[in-house]
């Protein structure tokens, strides 16, 4: 029976086109999230959305702060207030409301666009890394754990390429900067050079 596990093992690498050195079946697993954001590059994406939508972030609470105010006033004031001063209120809650809620709409879909850009400019050069990586280092597979609904239940700590791929990475963004030529993987340095 083990014989037989094994050689359906060895068929399904030879069918998948994998090459002869890789066939021992090396496996990792990295978090890519936490990858992409560990990295320089990452870090300043999200100090730079920080900046841009951390300002925009105050005014929603101040816009929505005067929305409260109004409410409030209309509160205490429900058995005060005349008709029209109520109807009033009600109208600017009403208008107030409508503006924030599409401020908000805007604003996010600005920052989901922004995230976007930012994520995909990372991710490419990422998996340029992480294929030299795998390839340079003889692994077979490299599973991304980083998901929600990961199908890995457990993976030892000592397969883990996360951290190896930051610095790797790193070590590496002056030759995948913007504008520069794109990087084949045999141009990338080895995680320990300099």
């Amino acid at each position: 029976m083990n014989k037989v596990m094994a050689t359906l093992g060895l068929a399904l690498f030879a069918a998948a086109g994998l090459p002869a050195q890789t066939q021992p079946g090396k496996i990792a697993v990295i978090n890519m999230q936490a990858a992409m954001g560990g990295t320089k590059d990452g870090q300043k994406a999200s100090a730079e959305l920080n900046a841009k939508y951390g300002p925009k972030q105050k005014e929603v609470q101040t816009k929505q702060a005067e929305i409260d105010s109004l409410k409030d006033q209309l509160q205490k004031g429900q058995n005060t207030l005349g008709d029209a001063a109520k109807n009033d209120l009600y109208a600017k809650i009403d208008q107030k409301t409508k503006a924030l809620n599409r401020d908000m709409e805007d604003d996010r879909a600005e920052l989901e666009q922004d995230q976007g850009r930012y994520v995909q400019d990372i991710s490419q050069k990422m998996s340029v890394v992480v294929n030299k990586f795998a390839k340079d280092n003889g692994y077979a597979l490299v599973i991304d754990v980083s998901g929600q609904q990961s199908p890995v239940l457990f993976a030892s700590n000592t397969i883990d390429i996360t951290k190896q791929i930051v610095d790797l990475y790193d070590t590496n963004a002056a030759a995948m900067a913007p504008g520069a030529p794109a990087p084949g993987a045999a141009a990338l340095a080895p995680a320990g050079a300099k």
